[in-house]
This record gives C-alpha cells, structure tokens and sequence, in this order.
C-alpha cells in the first residue's frame, strides 16, 4: 500500500467528501489549501452533468471552498473528451442541460437532430416526450447512444428524483439498445481527469465515499483509494464488497496528517 505522503496528485469526489449539500465537511477546505499551498494537482469529480465547471466551482465557493473552475471535472466533461476521441462527425443529439451542451461546444460539437453520430443523454429536469421519442427513433437509425452517468435517481429539496440511468433505461426498452456510460463507475472518467492534469495513476489518489463508483472505479484505474465514512457507505458496509479500498478513514480532516 502506498504511502499517501509519496502520492502527487488527487481526484476526489464532491459530495459526501467535501460538502453535504452547501455546506463544507469539516476538514475539507484545509484539505484543499494543503494541496494548493504545495502545488499538487488535483480534480474534484462530480457525476452532475448540469451545471457547468464555473457553476460548482460559485457553489463550492458558497460553502466556503475555494475551487477554481479548472480544478473540476464533471461526468459531461469526460464525456465529451471522450467523444472527440472517437470517430466519425462530431455531431450529437443532446438531452441535458447547460454542463453537458456546453462541454460538447467547446470540444467541437455539432448539437443537431439531423442524422446525429451521437445520441448525448445526461441529467435532465425537463425532458420531454418528443425529446425522448426524437432520441429512440434517431438511435433506432444508427445513431450511437451515450449517457454521462448511470444514477438512476437522485436527491432533490422535495425527495428523490429519476435521474439519468431511469431515463436511458426508459429509451433503452424502447429501442433495445444500451448506452455506453462514460461517468464513474467506469474508469474511463478517471483516466480522463488524469490526462487532463497529466498525472500518472502510480502517484494519483482517490477520496470518495461511495464503494460501488468512486472506490472500485478508482481501484480499477490504478489509484490509491481512500474511502470516507462522511457519505453514503458507512464501515459495516465495507465487508459486504469483494474488494476493498486502500485505506478507510472517517472524513477528509484524518487524511491530512497523512499527508
């Protein structure tokens, strides 16, 4: 097991590590400035595909976390590095808000209905059935299905929500087709926030709270994990999973002496 005074970079996951809602977790803003006062890289990842980076980086900010927007890479960024990098027209049909559709701009996307390479689902508040039917009959014609994340639900002021994965379940029943998701679990949105501050998996951590996303996809990427009990696994969950992090600590403020 590696030492974590040895590791030069860190991912780690945003909610549940560094804030509960708007509200910073203890430990998390020294964190923060210890890896700012050393110059280490790091990402705070975030499966949200709606906001866009300077969006979280004013909500961080709110909590008292000062995050820059370059420090932070959400599940509609990787995927948008990860369709400039495969073939054919850079063109997409989009369902998803303002982190996704801006995302796709910037790497050189074309945001069309018409005859799409792609077929883009990310978190929606207000997806419509003549947007869903437009995507089932475009994926029904060839188009290629992504989706930015799997969670099928998430929390809202009012209680849960559906989230991404309910709708991509909803389209892939129609259509029998599943969609390729880039977002955690899939290591592919780790090794995409390494490339993206150069760093190398050998000397790279990963804090996050969740053994079934944050902690395997890490582990599968080659990372030093780091689960806090601060979110939604809790220490007697642990043994229920085949595999087990590099290291369990309570919250973000214990890791700091290691470091």
């Amino acid at each position: 097991m590696r030492d974590p005074k040895e590791l030069t970079c860190w991912l780690t996951d945003k909610d549940g590590v560094l804030v509960h809602g708007d509200r910073a977790i203890p430990g998390a803003r020294e964190l923060i400035e210890h890896w700012t006062r050393h110059d280490l890289p790091y990402l705070v990842l975030t499966n949200d595909s709606v906001q866009t980076p300077r969006d979280l980086a004013a909500r961080l900010h709110r909590a008292g976390l000062d995050v820059p927007e370059e420090n932070i890479w959400t599940s509609a960024m990787a995927t948008a590095a990860f369709l400039a990098n495969q073939s054919g027209p850079r063109t997409a049909y989009v369902i998803g808000e303002a982190g996704l559709t801006t995302a796709l701009h910037e790497a050189g996307f074309v945001l069309t209905d018409v005859d799409p390479e792609f077929v883009v689902l990310g978190e929606s508040r207000a997806m419509s059935f003549e947007q869903a039917t437009r995507a089932i009959r475009l994926i029904l014609g060839g188009a290629r299905f992504i989706s930015t994340n799997p969670d099928v639900s998430g929390p809202s002021t009012d209680g849960i929500v559906p989230a991404t994965g309910a709708f991509a379940a909803m389209i892939t029943a129609a259509t029998g087709h599943k969609p390729y998701v880039v977002g955690k679990p899939n290591p592919m949105m780790f090794r995409s926030a390494l490339n993206r501050i150069q760093a190398h998996s050998e000397t790279t951590g990963m804090i996050g709270d969740t053994m079934s996303t944050d902690i395997v996809a890490g582990m599968e990427a080659g990372l030093h994990t780091v689960l806090v009990l601060t979110g939604s696994t809790q220490a007697a969950d642990v043994d229920s999973f085949p595999y087990r992090p590099s290291r369990v600590l309570d919250s973000v403020a214990d890791l700091l002496p290691l470091l």
